[in-house]
């Protein structure tokens, strides 16, 4: 048996939407963008979102919109992928990483809380494998807390106040915790739609913001016109205004970026949103098959679902008791022998080349190696059928 780690579900209704937007001779930024960002602002329950071509974009972009760059300080987590903090290198602000909890992957919202400076902007919290971070009300307190220190540096901030929390929620679209969303908790939220999340795209992602940043008094609108300029090469009309009758005349407004969403790849989020889900229900299925299996296991397991919130099921983490990193790569290589990818999430920054080279080193962030030491991440995708579902737990009982 053959089972792939991740890989898309994509149906007839997918691609017969796509064919329809070739057919319809307007396959770049579009209607169908326009109506994708309605639907996630729905669905999400914000009054905006902006589609852009992938997470990182909308990261930086956020970052961007809210003045954030040179001389600026972001905190965020070490346990993490290098997008969360590589959005904030191409600004120019200067990154700084703090541990997990012990036992856990989440950031130490303490730690993050020490790391505040004068310099201190933003602080970027990590959904991982779907599940919202549990500290929002912690971070959101420590802004609030460290108001004094805040030195806005432009109108957007002075109307906020204080740092700005933003959510790497690329594996999260469609959790929820405390009754609200992923993407109203945090002032903004970005979405992944890359060819391996619950929701694709083949290549996408989106931000919202939460009604906080609008109540500050930061114009809504204004906003998401930022956000077209710039992911549009600063243009002041997109293709498709320029494209009514004597509507050619365009200005650019600044020498911007280039990471617009197309109506191709909104063609496919839209069919895969209307059946978001039927998706969100059979991952809770192969968690909950997989959680079962795997009780009386000396494992630890993250919990996905519970009284105060709900994970859009994107990661199966596995923790093994006892075991060493090279134990792990020795049970991931059997798996693969049986024909099974498994896969681990993360190897903490602080160990990989660019951030080494930065001045961060893993022995600074203890929580967060031991963490990555002893994990495996298994398949955890809506093509797994119930079959591949008792094998894979079957072969990793064995392998342990």
């Amino acid at each position: 048996m053959n089972v792939q780690f991740s890989p898309p579900d994509i149906t007839e209704e997918e691609i017969q939407s796509v064919a329809e937007v070739l057919r319809s001779g307007w396959i770049t930024t579009g209607p169908k963008t326009k109506e994708f960002e309605r639907r996630i602002a729905e669905y999400c329950r914000t009054s905006k979102a902006v589609c852009l071509n992938s997470a990182t974009a909308c990261l930086e972009m956020t970052l961007r919109v809210m003045g954030i760059g040179e001389g600026d300080e972001v905190i965020t987590t070490a346990y993490t992928y290098t997008a969360t903090c590589s959005c904030i290198c191409h600004t120019g602000a200067t990154p700084v990483l703090v541990d997990t909890l012990p036992g856990s992957f989440e950031m130490d919202p303490e730690q993050a809380a020490a790391a505040v400076t004068e310099r201190t902007k933003a602080i970027i919290c990590v959904d991982l494998a779907g599940l919202p971070y549990s500290f929002y009300d912690r971070i959101f307190q420590i802004t609030e807390e460290k108001k004094a220190l805040f030195r806005p540096a432009n109108e957007r901030q002075r109307a906020l106040g204080r740092v700005v929390v933003m959510a790497d929620a690329a594996h999260a679209f469609g959790a929820s915790a405390n009754g609200m969303m992923c993407g109203q908790i945090a002032d903004f939220t970005c979405f992944s739609f890359h060819a391996v999340k619950n929701l694709t795209t083949a290549e996408g992602g989106a931000v919202t913001w939460a009604d906080q940043v609008e109540k500050s008094g930061i114009d809504g609108e204004e906003l998401y016109r930022e956000y077209m300029l710039l992911s549009l090469h600063g243009q002041s009309k997109d293709a498709l205004a320029k494209t009514k009758a004597g509507a050619w005349e365009y200005d650019i407004a600044a020498p911007l970026y280039k990471c617009n969403m197309t109506d191709i790849m909104a063609a496919i989020g839209l069919v895969q949103l209307k059946r978001y889900p039927e998706l969100l229900k059979r991952r809770r299925e192969i968690i909950e098959a997989y959680d079962r299996a795997f009780q009386d296991l000396p494992v630890m397991l993250l919990d996905h679902y519970t009284e105060h919130s709900t994970s859009s099921g994107h990661l199966y983490l596995v923790r093994l008791n006892g075991k060493s990193r090279e134990e792990c790569n020795e049970a991931i290589e059997k798996l693969a022998a049986k024909g099974i990818a498994s896969n681990v999430h993360y190897k903490p920054l602080p160990m990989l080349t660019a951030y080494k080279n930065l001045g961060f080193r893993i022995e600074d962030y203890p929580n967060a190696y031991r963490q990555f030491e002893n994990e495996i991440t298994l398949p955890l995708h809506t093509k797994l059928t119930d079959e591949e579902i008792v094998y894979v737990t079957e072969a990793f009982r064995n392998v342990f």
